[in-house]
């Protein structure tokens, strides 16, 4: 039973005279017989295998007897001490008077542990290959392989899952563009590919609310200039002189939707140069190429309240929401993020960032399970839990914004998980 024991009692025994093992077996059986009753009895616990077989040792040496008593047990840590303890009720074996003490309870398990923990360190060093991959490599891939999974296509071309759906489109010029979006959390990406601007997204730019979102180069210069001639552009999001959007960061993607502007108040040698190097108006037919910067007064500074203005791309507010003055609510991710962060709250945003619930930050679980409609975004000012996330993923929630992740074993696919941090 030792094999399988959780506790292994040791005790010494010393006796004033010669004994042999039987009498000491016998003293053990005898004077423990009825002391802590039935539940406890040596002889029960051995027949309903809780107790293994009692190892006793005995030497004799100067007219006294010295030895060991060994027994292995499967009770709790309270019943095992209790029964070492009544091992030391022991006086008599045979006919000496005979000293019983408990020099110690071993754990087995904890043996067993520093042989595993030992092995495990073995194992590490010699069987795993030098090249192996860690958690957050194998992780990575695994979100971007659902992510390249999301891409679909509009007219052949590729586009974010939410395009066909969705009131407003953010024009890219590359599939790598879009996958970056995605990445991001903006699921209404669609991409030109190339400086020919397809009769597709010339006509879905006149019908939805779109944003230019288009390299800091000559290419993107380019693409814009086509796309204001033979479509209809309501807004332009800045990219950095000499970048790309596959290259930007989070953070830089969202500040640059956020930030966008009209596209009337673009500058002109950025929204209207020609590939022949003449000026070209831009629509309406009367507006005069100047090199001069545009007025602020043309440029809306409220304009990421409009349709495609959240960051995730995904719901956006009517083109009358742009021309408000100031918004009555937050407007993308991060201003619900800055709403929420130290307040100790958790808050259900809808599919425009319309408020739909309340509550504290511990009680976001049942916040979240018990809304009657749907949240498209969950913001909590705390960690996020692992049944947090799955009660998400039930009700159909897009992304969870919290302040970091509390034993989270696996993100569900369909949940973008964002840091306050990260936004």
């Amino acid at each position: 039973m030792e094999d399988t024991a959780k506790y292994l009692i040791h005790a010494d025994i010393v006796a004033d005279g010669v004994v042999e093992r039987s009498d000491v077996v016998g003293a053990v059986f005898g004077q423990t017989e009825g002391l802590l009753g039935d539940d406890l009895d040596i002889h029960s616990l051995q027949d309903s295998s809780k107790l293994g077989r009692l190892d006793v040792s005995v030497d004799a040496e100067g007219g006294r007897s010295y030895g060991t008593i060994t027994l292995a047990s499967n009770l709790d840590r309270v019943e095992t001490a209790v029964l070492g303890a009544a091992l030391e009720a022991i006086e008599r074996v045979g006919p000496c008077r005979a000293d019983v003490e408990v020099a110690r309870i071993e754990d087995l398990r904890a043996a067993k542990r520093r042989e595993v923990t030992e092995r495990a360190k073995e194992l590490l060093a010699t069987t795993f290959d030098e090249g192996a991959i860690d958690s957050d490599d194998i992780l990575t891939e695994v979100r971007e392989s659902v992510r390249v999974g999301d891409v679909t296509e509009y007219e052949g071309l590729p586009a974010g899952p939410n395009v066909e759906s969705s009131d407003a489109v953010v024009v890219v010029e590359g599939r790598s563009d879009v996958l970056t979006l995605l990445k991001y959390g903006v699921k209404n990406a669609l991409a030109v590919e190339g400086t020919n601007v397809p009769d597709a997204v010339a006509e879905l730019t006149r019908e939805r609310t779109t944003t230019a979102f288009v390299d800091g180069d000559r290419g993107g210069d380019l693409i814009l200039q086509e796309l204001r001639q033979v479509g209809d552009v309501d807004y332009v999001a800045a990219t950095p002189e000499g970048q790309s959007v596959e290259d930007l960061s989070r953070a830089a993607v969202h500040d640059a939707l956020q930030s966008k502007t009209r596209a009337a108040a673009v500058d002109d040698a950025r929204a209207v140069a020609a590939t022949d190097g003449s000026a070209v108006p831009s629509p309406p037919a009367d507006a005069a190429p100047t090199p001069s910067a545009p007025d602020e007064s043309d440029v809306d500074g409220e304009s990421d309240a409009s349709d495609d203005a959240p960051a995730d791309g995904e719901s956006d507010a009517s083109d009358d929401a742009a021309e408000t003055t100031e918004p009555a609510g937050p407007t993308s991710t991060a201003d619900a993020a800055d709403a929420v962060r130290g307040t100790g709250t958790c808050r259900l945003y809808g599919a425009g960032f319309d408020a739909l619930a309340e509550g504290e930050a511990d009680a976001a679980f049942a916040l979240v399970r018990d809304a009657d409609d749907a949240p498209a975004t969950v913001v909590v000012d705390d960690a996020a839990s692992q049944r947090l996330l799955d009660v998400a993923a039930q009700r159909g929630v897009s992304r969870v914004v919290c302040d970091g992740r509390a034993d989270v074993v696996k993100e569900p696919a369909s949940v973008a998980v964002h840091g306050f941090d990260d936004l």
